[in-house]
């Protein structure tokens, strides 16, 4: 006779783990981002030898109003995950936290001695953690889902500024990744980013997102989320989920049969008509190790695409990727540069929605408040979906409250670049990112944030603000062609780069990397001087009051 197929969790893995005795068992701590069983302990083990315990936590759910569709993402693949290990004969203990983690785990540890954990990605999950380990009840080892060592990053031990160029070609040499029989790189060039610029007219068509069938289990957690959740941000969308290692799988098989052949060409394009074009969607399920960040390099390195593409993917993945972890644990989340805020940020969400948002009390703390610029000013509502009048603005912001998700070139030259030109705070536009995206976490979001998107740590990891006018926007996505301002005649986001540029000429002037700019901002007329001056004001004069920017502001 057929089993019911369990409509809740609870009952689901009470069946599953229904044969598996907890006594006598190596007792581990899965975070919610160590969701494998391909390395570590659970991979060194068998599954008959192990117990792991999970933990849910609605604190951790309160420290920021967080995007639906990533509360839900994170409690999904985390109960699937669970389901699947109590089925291959892990004991598996699911824990709920009202506090921090430390509390849930120092009671288990109580009862089955002490637990061993692969090393939080997180440093605030590190923080939580930290005295268990000190009392013994957590033993920690090193973390395997990551592709890179120390010695990779900073060999010599000398500390800032750090170079992902550098770090990326000593990572290829040492791995063999793309070389040719010399050692060198194939192709000749160790980047083909400048292969990778072109503009996307529709041609070829943009395949469609794949689409998961959500079973009993995810339907509950986004019951769960919309009833207990149900004023955080952000449309909840479970059609688009992967929540299963199915459904991981087939993300990535998608990802590699319709995006990877024209992902390098089109790889910093944007477009109304297709917000993902040829991008994978796989970060969330890379950073909750669903998917392995090896095994996805390995499958584009052979696979049978464009150099162009191969290359580009491959650099985001132990380029990007692993850089901006190392330099988030070597500058202990930029806490020597200035002051930490006391509680964790909601990146304007409270001025916004007119409602308070109050964390919890507990060891998390609000990061660091570092702004090399000295930029302080508050995150405008369109940030939240107010309507700005400059359509750029205005799509990407949309799409992250519609779906948690933008590629990269929308987070850093749409949505960080105009918050730069703006002088708005880095910290809150950080924590903006925190709560919006479904892959941030804060290991990722803290240095692409305050290290690349505002400059806000200086040239601790990059040599220059990543700062532009319309042209660059106007080249690479058709947003301008439906907005109210013309991007060479009356679009703010020009003279906002000049204003930008003079307000902090003094500072900006040290940097050899903006010579040539500084030059021509010294031949602009003090007519054009004082109109950018005067847009500048009048543009977040605006945005503040939650208005449109009027269509003379030029």
């Amino acid at each position: 006779m057929c089993k019911k197929t369990p409509v809740d969790f609870a009952q689901a893995l009470k069946e599953a783990n229904e044969d598996n005795d907890e006594a006598d068992r190596r007792w581990v701590y899965v975070p919610y981002d160590q969701l494998t069983d391909e390395v570590g302990p659970l991979h060194e083990h068998d599954a008959g030898e192990l117990g792991i315990v999970m933990v849910e936590s609605p604190y951790k759910a309160s420290l920021r109003p967080y995007h639906k569709q990533k509360l839900a993402t994170v409690l999904a693949n985390g109960r699937h995950f669970a389901l699947e290990q109590a089925r291959r004969g892990v004991a598996v203990r699911m824990v709920t936290a009202q506090g921090p983690y430390r509390d849930a785990l120092r009671e288990v540890a109580g009862q089955r001695g002490p637990l061993t954990m692969m090393e939080a990605a997180e440093r605030e999950l590190r923080v939580d953690l930290q005295p268990l380990v000190d009392e013994g009840a957590i033993e920690v080892v090193p973390h395997q889902g990551w592709m890179t060592t120390e010695s990779d990053f900073d060999p010599k031990g000398k500390g800032p500024p750090w170079r992902m160029d550098t770090f990326y070609r000593r990572v290829r040499k040492r791995t063999g990744l793309l070389l040719d029989e010399s050692g060198g790189p194939l192709g000749g060039k160790w980047s083909h980013d400048a292969d990778n610029r072109q503009f996307w007219a529709g041609e070829p068509p943009a395949p469609e997102l794949p689409q998961f069938q959500p079973d009993a289990i995810t339907r509950e957690v986004g019951e769960l989320v919309q009833t207990r959740f149900g004023r955080h941000p952000g449309r909840l969308d479970l059609a688009h989920l992967p929540a299963t290692l199915q459904d991981a799988q087939a993300q990535w098989s998608w990802a590699l049969e319709q995006c990877m052949t024209c992902f390098g060409p089109y790889e910093d394009a944007m477009s109304t008509s297709s917000r993902n074009l040829f991008h994978t969607r796989i970060s969330a399920l890379l950073n909750l190790h669903r998917l392995l960040p090896a095994r996805v390099v390995q499958d584009v390195a052979d696979a049978d695409i464009p150099l162009s593409s191969k290359e580009g993917f491959i650099r985001q993945v132990i380029g990007w990727r692993e850089f901006v972890r190392h330099v988030h644990r070597a500058t202990n989340a930029f806490r020597g540069m200035k002051g930490v805020k006391r509680k964790p940020g909601d990146g304007g969400w409270g001025r916004w929605s007119n409602e308070d948002w109050s964390p919890p009390d507990g060891p998390a703390d609000g990061g660091a408040s570092v702004s090399e610029l000295g930029a302080d000013h508050p995150l405008p509502p369109a940030y939240w979906g107010t309507r700005s009048g400059m359509r750029c603005l205005d799509e990407v912001v949309r799409g992250v409250w519609d779906e948690g998700y933008g590629h990269h070139i929308t987070r850093l030259m749409v949505l960080s670049n105009l918050a730069t030109l703006l002088d708005l705070s880095p910290r809150e536009l950080t924590d903006w990112f925190w709560v919006g995206y479904v892959d941030a976490y804060d290991w990722v979001v803290e240095p692409n944030v305050l290290g690349m998107g505002t400059f806000a740590t200086g040239d601790t990891m990059t040599t220059k603000p990543y700062v532009s006018g319309s042209a660059y926007i106007d080249k690479m996505s058709d947003f301008c062609a439906g907005c109210g301002f013309h991007p060479k005649k009356t679009c703010p986001i020009t003279r906002l780069y000049w204003a930008f540029l003079a307000r902090h000429r003094d500072r900006l002037s040290e940097n050899h990397r903006l010579n040539l700019v500084m030059g021509s901002l010294s031949k602009r007329s003090d007519a054009d001087k004082k109109r950018d001056r005067e847009v500048f004001e009048a543009v977040r004069e605006a945005l503040d009051a939650g208005e449109p920017v009027p269509p003379d502001t030029d």
